[in-house]
């Protein structure tokens, strides 16, 4: 019996689109405090552009996505996406500190 590595669904994954209701400007302030962590950090480079990871963590957070959907369809791991997810929390929260102060 040889093992099997293609996906199930074979080699061209499903792909959903949807509208994401959200303001450009909330776009680009989300990329922004990306772009000035990676600078901070010193990292050299992501799989993805800022932009592009600010929209996939804004899709997971608005429209409840599942990791594995979007990790699928801009070919890059679920793990990632989670990382991605967790980090712009992390920045968010930073900017509201109050917020999260558990008054």
């Amino acid at each position: 019996m040889r093992k099997k590595t293609s996906p199930a669904e074979g080699p061209d994954g499903l792909v959903y689109q949807c509208r994401l209701s959200l303001s450009s400007a909330t776009l680009e302030m989300v990329a922004d405090l990306i772009r000035a962590h990676l600078k901070k950090i010193g990292s050299r480079w992501r799989k993805l552009p800022p932009g592009k990871i600010a929209l996939i963590v804004l899709a997971a957070l608005r429209h409840d996505q599942r990791l594995s959907d979007m990790a699928g369809g801009n070919d890059v791991s679920a793990s990632t996406v989670r990382r991605w997810l967790l980090e712009v929390i992390a920045l968010l929260a930073a900017r509201a500190p109050r917020a999260w102060s558990g008054r």
